[in-house]
């Protein structure tokens, strides 16, 4: 009786990677490439966008923390909303309220695409938003406090 020899296998197909037939090893390199190619260019806008966005919105003149605030207070339309920072261990996802929690300001129009009512903000217009409400808040404090006795 003889033996039954296992199968031999090409010589091409032991350079193909598992899985890979040699019908389908052109696809997968080209696939593989351009996956590459991909990934490093997300890797490389990644890199660039919080930058990018930081001097779009008024950074160095505000600090992250303070543009942070100013989104939160032009989003909500509500000038008493502030960033936590640090922001605590047990707040959301682990635990506390949601960001915005109870938070009734916003000024959008609701429905099945909810459109905001407040315009794009343009380059390092966060900057003159910023400085217009300190000035207001000033000008509060001013006509709130009654002139020193004469």
């Amino acid at each position: 009786m003889s033996k039954i020899a296992p199968t031999e296998q090409n010589s091409d197909d032991k350079e193909l990677p598992l899985g890979t037939t040699p019908a389908y090893a052109g696809m997968h390199k080209w696939l593989k490439r351009g996956i590459f190619v991909c990934l490093f260019a997300l890797v490389i806008e990644g890199a660039f966008t919080v930058p990018a966005l930081a001097l779009w919105y008024g950074w160095p003149t505000l600090s992250f923390t303070e543009i942070c605030s100013e989104l939160m207070k032009v989003r909500y339309s509500d000038d008493t909303v502030e960033c936590e920072h640090p922001y605590p261990l047990g707040g959301a996802p682990f635990g506390g309220p949601p960001e915005a929690a109870g938070q009734k300001t916003a000024q959008d129009d609701w429905g099945i695409q909810p459109k905001p009512k407040w315009d794009r903000i343009g380059f390092r217009e966060l900057i003159r938003i910023h400085e217009e409400r300190i000035a207001r808040q000033e000008a509060a404090q001013q006509n709130a406090t009654p002139p020193p006795p004469r």
